[in-house]
């Protein structure tokens, strides 16, 4: 059936993966809600990172399923024995090197004169998982920043592309060993999600469940899996690898009852999820929290060097409490997101609940708040770390004004829009952000 297999079919298929890695793999509690709906943040938002080919940050506690979460998903939705992910992953640590990240030199072929690349089974898998990730140093940081972005890698004069890639990365809370993760890479993180302790009734029954793993093994295909890998050369694939993961599915759905999706299926699920339009509400709720977090009235935008006055007009906006510019990938990040998890609920478009419901996940390791701010959070009733709190608390702030302001915020946004077509209108005025940044787009105000 493949590619012509229904979007409620894709979408039993995943709902399916869902309650699998729920029940048998990684042990959790419901802490989301979605128009009715209860789940697991960090597993179904990371579910949705590996389904669209988005980055994911996973934090937590040493030993509470971070990087295993990560590998169950992607070898589900990947179609990968567990043991070919493990021998992709990369691990954070001060003497990491890009010979083990990326690829090494051919010494055979160089010793001839012939420039040949080994690409790391890292740099070739379309899953890549980095473990711990903050013990990485800041000077090392950089080795994986432009393969993270893009999915292209270089070494030498050749470079390996990606088509099809995802990425998580998992992080304890600082400690000795660890280090500060520069805001460069940060930004490259769709999302930040947490992996919770489920509790101590369900922790439980995980010490009872040792031989989970093994669902997801199956050394034969692993065998041949990493065969082919190591006859590929310059990222060209020696082998097909397709007849591979339809042995491996095979073996999978035998086992566990589980149906997995081919490329094809990823592929047209990515479209249907691409094809679902955001409403107007949606739009102008996304627009006001990127002007609340990149406006500055004094220097024309926020800088991290630049610190708004005390007693600013716009004290009670987002723009007073953030230091630094929201960047370009924030939106996308959301929005892509937002779609994803309207797709997940059967929605024929993105609204203002699934906008709000992205929106911590995808600001918390982004925004350098106020030290002000950051106080104010910190001692208050939480379940999660405090830059998510701090993101959710902004988020709820931010959508408070939507739900006070939407009838003036929807009519300015279209009197924009007819301005811009040249009607003869007076400009739309107010005191939120949004509308200097509207009368800066009309050549009202200095941009």
């Amino acid at each position: 059936m493949g590619i012509f297999m229904t979007g409620q079919e894709h979408l039993g298929k995943i709902r399916d993966m869902y309650t699998f890695i729920s029940e048998r793999l990684y042990f959790n509690r419901p802490d989301l809600s979605v128009q009715g709906e209860s789940a697991n943040a960090t597993l179904l938002l990371s579910l949705l990172t590996a389904l669209i080919g988005g980055k994911a940050l996973i934090i937590g506690e040493p030993g509470l399923g971070k990087t295993t979460a990560a590998e169950y998903i992607c070898s589900l939705l990947y179609c990968l024995p567990l043991g070919v992910i493990w021998s992709g992953e990369v691990s954070g640590h001060p003497e990491q090197t890009e010979e083990k990240i990326v690829g090494r030199p051919n010494l055979g072929k160089l010793n001839q004169g012939e420039e040949v690349v080994v690409w790391s089974t890292f740099a070739r898998l379309p899953v890549k998982i980095v473990d711990e990730i903050n013990r990485l140093p800041e000077t090392k940081q950089s080795l994986i920043l432009d393969g993270l972005e893009r999915g292209k890698w270089e070494y030498l004069s050749q470079g390996l592309i990606n088509d099809e890639f995802c990425l998580f990365a998992t992080a304890n809370y600082q400690d000795q060993g660890t280090n500060t993760l520069v805001p460069p890479l940060l930004d490259r993180f769709d999302i930040v999600v947490e992996s919770k302790h489920p509790g101590a009734n369900i922790a439980s029954v995980i010490g009872q469940s040792s031989s989970r793993e093994n669902l997801l093994r199956h050394p034969d295909s692993e065998e041949a899996f990493l065969g082919a890998l190591q006859r590929t050369r310059n990222g060209r694939k020696a082998v097909d690898v397709e007849p591979l993961h339809r042995r491996f599915a095979k073996v999978v759905h035998e086992r566990c009852g589980v149906v997995m999706l081919s490329r094809a299926e990823r592929q047209a699920v990515r479209q249907e999820m691409a094809a679902l339009p955001m409403t107007l509400e949606a739009n102008a709720l996304l627009r006001m929290v990127l002007a609340e977090l990149s406006f500055c009235c004094k220097y024309g935008q926020k800088r991290s060097s630049e610190v708004c006055d005390e007693g600013c007009h716009y004290t009670n906006y987002l723009c007073y409490e953030v230091r630094n510019c929201a960047s370009n990938r924030l939106p996308g990040s959301v929005y892509r997101y937002a779609q994803a998890l309207a797709w997940w609920c059967g929605s024929p478009h993105v609204d203002v609940e699934h906008i709000r419901t992205i929106l911590p996940y995808a600001l918390a390791h982004r925004a350098q708040w106020r030290e002000s701010y950051l106080l104010a959070r910190e001692h208050e009733r939480r379940q999660e770390p405090l830059l998510l709190h701090a993101a959710r608390h902004a988020t709820a702030a931010v959508f408070h004004r939507f739900h006070e302001q939407r009838h003036d915020i929807l009519a300015s946004l279209g009197t924009a829009a007819r301005l811009l077509d040249g009607d003869d209108l007076p400009p739309p005025q107010g005191d939120h952000p949004l509308y200097s940044e509207i009368r800066r787009d009309l050549g009202l105000e200095l941009a």
